[in-house]
């Protein structure tokens, strides 16, 4: 695994190091998708460390915190299907059990059976997840402009066209989220450095 600061002798930022090493040891590739993707992975990595900071101060994970926010927004009586948080948070319905587990045995949700099919079960907010998503939401928007602030307004606006653009391009090249890397072993070769540039 690679480090930064492994080689004191090449300049820059860690991932421009990485890029470096590569072109050295695999002039035949260009590596300057690197310099992109490679710094978004790591910005990543940062910003959920800092946002999980305010979720950690109301006593909640990442995972809670979705699951309380998916409710929150659905607006009263702020209750959904666990199949549809679990579509609404991208993870997998066993995931999601464990998280309203959770949440219940917290007291910040309640489990009822579904009022057109008394098989299916319903997750709703409490008074008490009310009022503290309401808390925590309150701190995570302002943890976001804190972290937004390092931009200006102008560089803002063109990262939230320039992503969205990249997004919605990339969705419609795989429509149902099927992707190279998934079905062409050579585009899942570790050799592309994307591991590398995460660590």
């Amino acid at each position: 695994m690679e480090h930064a600061g492994q080689d004191p002798k090449q300049p820059g930022d860690h991932v421009t190091r990485i890029q470096a090493a590569w072109r050295r040891e695999r002039p035949d590739l260009d590596v300057s998708p690197l310099a992109v993707i490679g710094r978004l992975h790591r910005l990543a990595d940062r910003l959920t460390a800092e946002l999980v900071l305010v979720y950690q101060r109301y006593g909640l994970g990442e995972g809670e915190f979705d699951v309380l926010a998916a409710l929150r927004r659905a607006g009263a009586p702020y209750e959904r299907a666990p199949g549809e948080l679990a579509a609404h948070t991208m993870v997998t319905t066993g995931a999601m059990t464990k998280r309203i587990d959770r949440l219940e045995r917290s007291g910040l949700v309640t489990r009822r059976p579904a009022e057109d099919d008394r098989r299916a079960r319903v997750v709703a907010l409490t008074d008490a997840g009310l009022r503290l998503i309401d808390e925590a939401f309150t701190a995570h928007i302002r943890n976001e402009h804190r972290l937004l602030a390092h931009l200006s307004p102008e560089e803002a606006a063109a990262l939230r066209t320039l992503l969205a653009s990249w997004q919605h391009r990339l969705d419609d090249d795989h429509p149902t989220g099927d992707h190279p890397a998934e079905t062409d072993p050579a585009a899942a070769n570790p050799a592309d450095g994307r591991g590398a540039v995460r660590s």
